[in-house]
């Protein structure tokens, strides 16, 4: 729809050129022609263009008859063309889904570092409520309208387009964007998202679904920096409720619901030692400022650490994982500005 109304724009601009033109050539050969005055040659350029059926405003020779045979035949077509550009034109723009649609795009055009969510089926949806759990800024590119329709007034944001189309995916921002969630229910579509995205932002965040065990690797390979597979999630899942179903309940109770009942907090250390000052997690005594517990350590190599020693070091560009209770997250997030 935007690449529709930016086309229509342009063909306005064709037409209001063509228009001067016409009227250039007009004016200027009744000028020359007939020794018209400049406001004179513009009348008859007018008239003639227009079809009106005025009579001359001199007599003219046989040049100037030429020439006005010339004028009628190349610009009675481009007059009636302009004036239905123009008009078409001015209708489209007073369009409520036109307006709507660039209303979004202006939003779109704000973003920075926000997530895309592709499709809106029942893992688009999960996706979307634990973002705006966290009040991440993200946007929903759908291609079902009667979707949209639907969850239109929930306060999401979303794009109708064919996430396929390399020009879907940059209109919604993913040059600028920190994540792309692919929820897809085809895993070719997947597959061909995950490479093209991948191809317009080397440094964007990838995040796809698959189904079949045969794509995992394939959407790897083209580019997702992680698969997920809800099917055998939600079979190891139920099957654990039978295994160790008192750890299972544990670990649901954990769950990050929004902020509020937020139970796990995870914390970067990019930014908050600027003093080069080398730190520990002993030195942080964040279990006696917070109440929060440090469950895993993640290095600034990938290397994940589970329940690490106090003596480790936190370098800049690491992050940990902490545990605790709602108020005790809230006190941590309020001590260390997260």
């Amino acid at each position: 729809m935007i690449k529709i109304y930016n086309w229509g724009r342009r063909k306005v601009y064709i037409a209001i050129a063509l228009l001067v033109i016409v009227i250039a050539i007009g004016v200027l050969g009744y000028r020359f022609l007939s020794d018209y005055s400049w406001v004179n040659a513009l009348y008859m350029t007018v008239i003639t263009m227009s079809t009106v059926g005025f009579s001359e405003v001199e007599p003219l020779d046989d040049n100037a008859k030429l020439f006005t045979i010339f004028l009628i035949a190349t610009s009675v077509s481009i007059f009636a063309y302009s004036v239905s550009v123009i008009t078409e034109y001015i209708v489209s723009k007073n369009d409520p889904k036109r307006a709507q649609h660039r209303k979004i795009q202006k939003m779109i055009n704000q973003l920075e570092n926000h997530i895309i969510i592709i499709g809106f089926g029942r893992n688009g949806k999960q996706a979307a409520v634990k973002l705006s759990a966290y009040d991440k800024p993200f946007i929903i590119i759908e291609n079902d309208e009667n979707v949209i329709n639907k969850h239109q007034n929930d306060d999401l944001l979303f794009f109708k387009g064919n996430a396929t189309e390399d020009e879907v995916l940059i209109e919604a921002g993913v040059r600028r964007a920190a994540c792309l969630i692919c929820t897809l229910p085809e895993d070719a579509d997947n597959l061909f998202v995950v490479l093209s995205a991948r191809q317009i932002n080397s440094k964007l965040k990838i995040i796809s679904r698959a189904s079949q065990d045969a794509s995992y690797k394939k959407i790897r390979l083209a580019g997702a920096d992680n698969v997920i597979m809800p099917d055998r999630i939600g079979g190891d899942h139920m099957a654990s409720l039978v295994v160790v179903p008192d750890l299972i309940e544990f670990l649901d109770n954990l769950s990050i619901v929004g902020r509020k009942s937020i139970n796990i907090e995870e914390i970067s250390f990019e930014d908050m030692f600027d003093d080069q000052k080398e730190r520990t997690i002993r030195t942080i005594d964040m279990r006696s400022r917070t109440g929060c517990t440090i469950i895993g350590y993640k290095s600034p190599d990938g290397e994940y650490i589970v329940n690490p020693e106090a003596d480790t070091v936190l370098r800049p560009g690491s992050r940990v994982v902490v545990l605790g209770r709602p108020e005790q997250i809230n006190l941590l997030n309020n001590e260390f500005n997260i």
